[in-house]
């Protein structure tokens, strides 16, 4: 499988990422079975949140993990903290936002819960999951050295952060921030549009983060594409969608020329970026992990990229 670079390092990571948010749905076995099916595909990294099921994915995560074939060291493990759950507000899988926290004490108290839970004993990645407009910059810094000193995370990373955030954080920590994990797809694509309508007359671009993909890419941050295959936040897939015909419509040709499923070339837009880039898809369908994990050795041509850009339904100014 094609691979990215970790953040500024020469370490190589898969492209593609397996997210766990489902996973407290399966059984360990099923769980095992997916996990499995996914590293015989070339994917060994891990993509979790302790808000996930409320902490149930991290659990058959870790039974699943003992279950398999799979050895530890054979994985990149990564969890996201810093969301704190409205009890009242889940459901099913999803869960909604109480309010977020970046503080020393909750952040190690976090990652405690998240490696007692997945029955390991180090984090390959630790990931703040949303942006505190209260974050403690000093606690922050000072749980990372923690973590980092006593051997419980290796790296470390943002999610769903703007590049003023982003650089504010790197200010203050020691460690260099390797990730940032935002959602990026052909149907979620307000980073590319707002650059495109970039002094274009008679528009107002959403502000998706001007300059946000160009940040990663001159900072050689990873970029993170979770829910790739998805439109809106969480209203669906657009794969096989009605609703989406015309974009349907190029997904199929292409991936009859490649000879790969519609996933595989959602995966590849993604991946078409020229900076480093990761997708993390959610599937825990074994047939569903093959189709997508395939995207990672499809390079598109550049006309195809902008044919699947404008099937989705965006224009160029």
């Amino acid at each position: 499988m094609k691979q990215t670079n970790l953040g500024i390092t020469s370490l190589k990571i898969s492209a593609m990422g397996l997210g766990i948010m489902r996973m407290n749905a399966k059984t360990p076995q099923e769980a095992a079975k997916a996990l499995e099916v996914a590293f015989d595909n070339g994917i060994n990294f891990i993509d979790s949140a302790d808000i996930y099921g409320q902490g149930e994915s991290e659990k058959i995560f870790g039974q699943a993990l003992k279950l398999s074939k799979i050895k530890r060291e054979d994985l990149f493990i990564q969890s996201k903290v810093g969301i704190i759950v409205d009890p009242d507000k889940i459901e099913g899988s999803r869960v909604f936002d109480g309010r977020y926290e970046f503080t020393k004490d909750h952040i190690l108290e976090a990652v405690d819960n998240i490696l007692a839970r997945m029955d390991i004993d180090c984090l390959d990645s630790l990931v703040l999951h949303r942006p505190d407009a209260l974050m403690d910059l000093e606690g922050v810094k000072e749980a990372f050295d923690i973590l980092q000193a006593e051997g419980k995370v290796r790296f470390f990373g943002v999610s769903n952060f703007n590049s003023q955030q982003f650089e504010m954080l790197q200010e203050v920590v020691s460690q260099p921030l390797m990730f940032n994990q935002l959602q990026f797809g052909l149907m979620h694509t307000g980073m590319i549009d707002s650059d495109f309508n970039t002094n274009v007359s008679g528009t107002i671009p959403a502000n998706h983060g001007f300059g946000l993909l160009d940040f990663l890419r001159r900072k050689h941050i990873t970029l993170q594409a979770w829910s790739p295959f998805q439109y809106g936040n969480f209203e669906g897939s657009f794969i096989n969608n009605t609703d989406f015909p015309v974009l349907n419509k190029e997904l199929a040709k292409l991936a009859n020329k490649y000879n790969v499923g519609k996933n595989a070339i959602a995966a590849a837009w993604i991946l078409r970026w020229p900076g480093q880039a990761q997708v993390i898809i959610g599937a825990m369908t074994p047939a569903h992990i093959v189709d997508s994990a395939k995207g990672a050795d499809v390079k598109l041509s550049r006309q195809e990229w902008y044919d699947l850009y404008i099937a989705a339904g965006h224009d160029l100014p």
